[in-house]
């Protein structure tokens, strides 16, 4: 016997006590000095713990940990389990989740968008038709027939998805009225700039199984108007939040937001501000992240610590792999920093739900039955890749070309883990984001590596954790 590789712990002086954490089984203790110390003697003194040489108590301790996978056989084991663990990550059918780009058109003009790099921050962009609509949607179809999941859960995004509302009732219709024949639980999610976000819009997809809506907010309203003008510069905090207003009692809404040095300053007025709103306590989530810029990289944010190279700042962005900067409204991707860290805590402190900052992982990538679909009916393993049409992995037509099979080969083959030696974070994080691992170090078998933001949103969750003890 010896402790897991997956064993994480931090002391509670406070209380005299230790918090426990595997990241494979997701188990959380909290213990004594003297039981932690159990794991200690495991590799230290492992006769000492022969079942004739212990008292019932230890014994008990014992019992407890391995039945909690803070304990293992060997080395061996832990591997087998974590590539067990991948597969059934990957192989999971329980559930259908598809991201549809209803339109790379975009009604705002982001200065660090990737859609900047366009010039017109892609207003001739492509636009999905309702024959493709059509299609998509015949397309999901036929994927829920394989595999009879319990649930469909598509998530409609772009560009600005609510710029093209009949392609994005059309598909809402038709996955309802599939779903209801088959049985299956529908969820409907819109990652939005909220500008065009209304009470008829909601009224009409609450009846197909509408969610959640995620805004983004960047700061507070001086902030947010610099960092999110229309393309004729005015400002859009005030129409957005007003917007959030009139539907907060109707739908589940999350907010995001994006910051750099610049920024990041003005978010614990933002979060004042939203505290003080009627609709504060229908917020379900509220989580910040930070801008990495390739050419000037903000001071004070720390880019992704490069795995087994020299270190560069992040090019392109999380959601692409197109672009001179970027932003992310991927919530496995936590590139974080002691501002990272600090905005987290000033979120909790204000009572509004957040990321833990831990439980990140594993993304959409890692798993078979989720999907990326472009305005012109591309396939692409997540929506980071949609930016390099050559990465797409299929089309809803079935197409068969021997480049797109080529990329869905690679993906399927994913494993940048494998070169994360014994960190105890694997996991929760898989080698990192596949698309900055692409689109810095040319390689997404590479890891890149956010374990001092893990470790310090671990002592903050065993802290959380104690106090709820």
């Amino acid at each position: 016997m010896q402790q897991s590789m997956f064993n994480l712990r931090v002391p509670l002086p406070e209380r005299g006590e230790v918090f426990l954490m595997n990241t494979l089984t997701d188990a959380q203790l909290i213990v004594t000095p003297d039981i932690a110390g159990l794991l200690d003697r495991l590799s230290d003194d492992p006769p000492s713990l022969a079942p004739e040489r212990i008292d019932t108590e230890t014994r008990e301790a014992l019992v407890t940990l391995t039945e909690h996978g803070f304990i293992v056989d060997s080395r061996e084991t832990d591997r087998k389990a974590l590539d067990k663990f991948f597969t059934d990550t990957r192989e999971d059918t329980e559930q259908l989740r598809v991201t549809i780009l209803t339109t790379l058109q975009c009604n705002f003009a982001c200065d660090y968008c990737f859609q900047g790099d366009h010039g017109d921050y892609n207003k001739h962009a492509d636009k999905m038709s309702m024959e493709t609509s059509a299609q998509v949607a015949a397309w999901i179809d036929d994927r829920m027939r394989e595999l009879n999941p319990k649930k469909l859960s598509i998530t409609f995004f772009g560009g600005e998805p609510l710029i093209n509302l009949p392609v994005l009732y059309d598909l809402a219709e038709r996955a309802h009225r599939s779903t209801q024949q088959r049985g299956i639980q529908l969820v409907i999610g819109i990652i939005t700039n909220g500008l065009l976000l209304s009470e008829d819009v909601v009224d009409r997809l609450l009846p197909y199984g509408l969610n959640y809506v995620k805004i983004t907010l960047d700061g507070d309203r001086e902030t947010h108007n610099r960092m999110r003008p229309l393309r004729g510069g005015q400002g859009t905090f005030d129409r957005i939040v007003d917007n959030v207003r009139h539907v907060a009692h109707k739908v589940r809404i999350a907010v995001g937001g994006n910051f750099d040095a610049d920024s990041v300053e003005s978010y614990p007025a933002l979060l004042d501000f939203l505290k003080e709103q009627e609709f504060s306590d229908k917020l379900v989530k509220v989580a910040f992240k930070p801008i990495i810029r390739e050419k000037q990289q903000p001071k004070g944010l720390i880019p992704l610590t490069v795995v087994n190279t020299d270190g560069k700042p992040l090019s392109g962005t999380c959601m692409t792999a197109a672009g001179s900067g970027g932003s992310s409204i991927c919530d496995t991707c936590s590139f974080v920093d002691e501002q990272m860290s600090h905005l987290r805590e000033e979120t909790k402190k204000r009572g509004f739900p957040t990321v833990d900052g831990v439980h990140m992982g594993p993304c959409e990538i890692h798993k078979k039955h989720a999907y990326t679909i472009g305005p012109n009916g591309s396939l692409y393993a997540c929506p980071g890749f949609t930016g390099e049409p050559t990465l797409s992995t299929g089309h809803i037509d079935d197409r068969k070309e021997s480049w797109r099979m080529t990329a869905a080969e690679r993906f399927e083959h994913l494993a940048a883990w494998h070169n994360c030696g014994d960190c105890a974070f694997i996991p929760v994080c898989a080698g990192g984001c596949s698309v900055a691992s692409h689109t810095e170090l040319g390689d997404m078998n590479t890891p890149t590596c956010h374990k001092p933001a893990f470790e310090s949103a671990l002592i903050s969750l065993a802290r959380d954790t104690a106090s709820t003890c």
